[in-house]
């Protein structure tokens, strides 16, 4: 059985910096979930969600000199990196023309016909998909993928507090949507 080695977040730096093949794969083994949970909700199309987190793992290999451990931990600086690469994809004239040139018989199959619906689909997503981009994130982490005020702020590289008065706020504002 293979012994796999934990690296401290300097460790890892120094060595994606040194450009070793091993502390890449430790980066993506340990952190492409959490990436792609990302990339898919914002992307919401899991093969072109697929491409995203390959070009965003590209871009970090490539930009890793840039990375400033003065300004946040590692992951909230890829969480950037694949934030940010997933909504230029989705600004994208090409993903933008895609999603207009689908053919009727994939709205057909995919918005009915089933008897099943995914709580995702219906009301509350498509409201919070409304709110500054600031708080939709952190309504995201925090409401659909079950993460702390606390996990969050780590994760983040925000303040616990402002964590709280952004949730709190986006909670306001989504009252206000559902009950104007």
């Amino acid at each position: 059985m293979e012994v796999v080695k934990k690296y401290s977040e300097p460790e890892l730096i120094q060595l994606l910096r040194q450009r070793q093949q091993s502390a890449f794969t430790y980066l993506y083994d340990n952190y492409s979930g959490a990436l792609n949970t990302i990339v898919q909700n914002i992307v919401n199309d899991e093969e072109l969600a697929s491409d995203v987190l390959q070009e965003v793992f590209v871009k970090i290999w490539k930009q890793i000199e840039s990375y400033d451990s003065s300004k946040g931990r590692l992951f909230t600086w890829m969480l950037n990196i694949a934030r940010n690469a997933s909504i230029d994809t989705i600004r994208s004239k090409s993903y933008q023309n895609s999603r207009q040139n689908r053919e009727l018989t994939e709205d057909v199959y995919a918005s009915g016909g089933t008897s099943e619906t995914k709580t995702d689909q219906i009301g509350l997503r498509k409201m919070v998909n409304n709110l500054k981009e600031e708080y939709k994130v952190l309504v995201e982490l925090s409401y659909f993928q079950g993460y702390t005020q606390d996990e969050i702020s780590k994760m983040l590289g925000l303040p616990l507090g402002t964590v709280k008065t952004r949730l709190r706020t986006a909670l306001i504002q989504l009252r206000e949507i559902i009950i104007p």
